[in-house]
């Protein structure tokens, strides 16, 4: 039994429940790290900036938004790669569409998470420079926020190309 020590074999001896799962704990797990993270980077040079100029406060909570935003993507992922988990006979697990749907849910939440916390990061940088610009020109505001908007569009994508992805998790139908 030389094969019985590869990755290959121990990979496939893994429910795809359990790569299901842990694609869901990563969508939405990550999602939310990428927001925090984001949020940490804005807050922290709002509220310095607030003190040289208060009125840049409320103007720019807008960017906070944009990061909680990222973690509603990975909740929403989330719940979708959630309902595609389908109960499956023990003598079909480790079929090969049972496999292709733990694997596409699993790669589906790898995506989704990782895309979700690199636009948080971009977002909370852009937000960052946001506050700090207007607080010296009130004029850079609106500029800066249509540059933040497409790093907003980053989490999307990823929440587009996660979808796209798990639309191949198709479980083997139940015998009677």
């Amino acid at each position: 039994m030389a094969g019985s020590s590869s990755w290959s074999r121990a990979l496939m001896q893994i429910s795809p429940y359990t790569f299901a799962s842990i694609g869901i704990a990563i969508s939405i797990g990550v999602s939310v790290l990428g927001a925090a993270w984001g949020i940490y980077i804005t807050g922290s040079s709002l509220i310095g900036a607030a003190i040289k100029a208060p009125r840049i406060t409320s103007k720019n909570l807008i960017s906070v938004i944009f990061c909680e935003a990222v973690a509603i993507y990975g909740v929403i992922v989330a719940i979708i790669l959630q309902t595609k988990l389908e109960s499956v006979p023990d003598s079909q697990i480790y079929a090969p569409e049972s496999l292709r749907a733990g694997y596409a849910i699993f790669a589906s939440g790898i995506i989704v998470g990782f895309a979700n916390l690199v636009c948080g990061l971009c977002v909370g940088i852009i937000g960052s420079s946001c506050a700090l610009s207007d607080a010296q020109n009130s004029t850079l505001f609106v500029k800066i926020l249509v540059i933040e908007i497409f790093g907003s569009a980053l989490g999307l994508f990823g929440v587009i190309v996660g979808i796209i992805m798990s639309s191949q998790a198709t479980w083997p139908a139940k015998t009677a």
